[in-house]
């Protein structure tokens, strides 16, 4: 077992012998196996181990303990970050933020990969989770293997799969209590809809994999409809985009508002109807820091932050 899924994951390219990697180490069982299976196929010397104790459970200290006595008799150096916690705001996206930022600290100087311990049980909870609280085609594509530096090389393995792993190498793991908490919508997800699911279709989990890797291969089909209309510009003319498939209408503003700002900019698709019947001269403020320009018959997007900093840069003429 533990050859077939090195070979699986070694064959996926993420993860290559003397190439650098930044393993984000929880303690749980699919980091553990992820940092073993790193060890196995970069070699020791490429990897090194980065654990971000939040100091929001009770357990944090253990789990730092566990980590350092784990990574002490692989032979892994590991990096240690506790980041101070705010006072307020959504915890879960800081520490999301605070574990990737420390990662690229450490993977920029060794021009490394971050490599995360997402799982194939990951990603229908992922896909499910999105289904339910984002109405767009792009949140069911789920989590891209690779995305700038960040890998994730346990995509096509199950979390029974990684604790088999685990078992088989002799490997301990911690276990995160809050993982079962019906306090946090992706545990109620794991607990009592995928066991729902199951129960309709005991393949229910493969089909929403291979649905999510449908929608990916016929997104690059529609990526390159978006490419002939724009044909590298960065606007694009108003009549023309009122002449398109309002479906393709949609990825055009929502390609256009993503290089905006320079990430995903969800919801501005939903807003195409509103877009399209802008006055010249005039502006629409929308979500995740966008703002819609319309000028001269040509509609364009700029950072709405951008505008507040310098008025003139941003103003219809």
């Amino acid at each position: 077992m533990t050859a077939d899924l090195m070979g699986r994951v070694a064959a996926g390219g993420l993860l290559a012998e003397g190439r650098p990697v930044v393993v984000l180490f929880s303690g749980g069982r699919d980091s553990t196996c992820l940092l073993d299976l790193s060890m196995r196929i970069a070699g020791l010397d490429a990897v090194r181990a980065l654990h971000v104790n939040y100091g929001l459970r009770d357990a944090a200290a253990a789990d730092e303990a566990h980590c350092v006595e784990v990574c002490a008799s692989l032979g892994v150096p590991l990096e240690i970050r506790r980041p101070r916690r705010p006072e307020t705001g959504n915890l879960q996206a800081w520490a999301r933020e605070e574990r990737y930022r420390s990662a690229a600290e450490l993977a920029e100087p060794l021009d490394a990969d971050v490599a995360a311990g997402h799982t194939a049980t990951d990603q229908v909870e992922t896909i499910l989770y999105r289904l339910a609280s984002s109405p767009s085609r792009r949140a069911l594509l789920g989590m891209r293997p690779r995305e700038g530096r960040v890998v994730r090389p346990l995509l096509g393995v199950t979390r029974e799969q990684t604790a088999a792993h685990c078992l088989a190498r002799g490997l301990t793991w911690r276990e995160d209590a809050s993982n079962e908490s019906d306090a946090y919508a992706r545990a109620r997800i794991r607990t009592s809809l995928v066991p729902a699911l199951r129960a309709i279709h005991p393949a229910a989990e493969e089909n929403v994999l291979a649905l999510a890797e449908v929608l990916r291969a016929e997104g690059e089909v529609l990526d390159g409809l978006v490419d002939q209309v724009l044909d590298g510009r960065q606007e694009v003319e108003l009549v023309r985009l009122r002449g398109l498939p309002p479906g393709l209408a949609r990825l055009v503003v929502q390609r256009l508002a993503d290089r905006a700002v320079g990430h995903p900019a969800p919801g501005t698709a939903r807003r195409a109807e509103e877009l399209l019947v802008m006055a010249d001269n005039a502006m629409l403020d929308l979500p995740h820091d966008v703002r819609a320009v319309s000028e001269e018959g040509i509609l364009r997007f700029v950072r709405r932050s951008d505008v507040v900093r310098h008025p003139a840069a941003g103003r219809p003429s």
